[in-house]
């Protein structure tokens, strides 16, 4: 079982979104990833390094810093084991759901996405980056008369 988390300083990622299928049908979707306690110290929380003259979150950084020892571990070596627990109501089957996927994004449908599974129906659903929507596809022309 999945749970919600108290606030956004417990998450790298939260997000709230519709799910739309090709056919019309819409569902939504709450998705969030939780912190880790540093390896290191077992004290600390990683995340994000804090700017010294600001105090503001580097949100480009590409490494991950413990808040207590200061430890150090690249975007690239943490991410993969991070796992996005998502709330869902499936499109297709309308049944509300609960699920636990890797945090990696995959190209769904043409867009950026965290792709799980409907624990009901099976149907496959993504969960795309902020402001991407999915590719449609080519438009059929329509047949032309040829009886003029």
């Amino acid at each position: 079982m999945v749970t919600m988390p108290d606030s956004m300083d417990e998450c790298y990622y939260f997000t709230r979104r519709k799910l739309v299928m090709a056919t019309g049908e819409e569902g939504n979707a709450v998705a969030w990833v939780k912190r880790v306690e540093c390896p290191q110290c077992k004290k600390g929380m990683l995340g994000k390094p804090k700017d010294a003259k600001t105090g503001k979150t580097k949100i480009r950084s590409k490494e991950y810093e413990c808040s207590a020892c200061g430890y150090i571990i690249s975007k690239e070596e943490l991410e993969p084991t991070l796992i996005c627990e998502i709330q869902y109501t499936c499109p297709m089957c309308k049944k509300t759901g609960e699920t636990e996927v890797p945090y990696i994004r995959k190209t769904f449908m043409g867009a950026p996405s965290i792709i799980f599974f409907c624990q009901h129906c099976n149907a496959k659903l993504g969960i795309t980056k902020k402001m991407k929507d999915f590719k449609k596809g080519k438009k059929k022309k329509a047949p032309v008369d040829v009886d003029e």
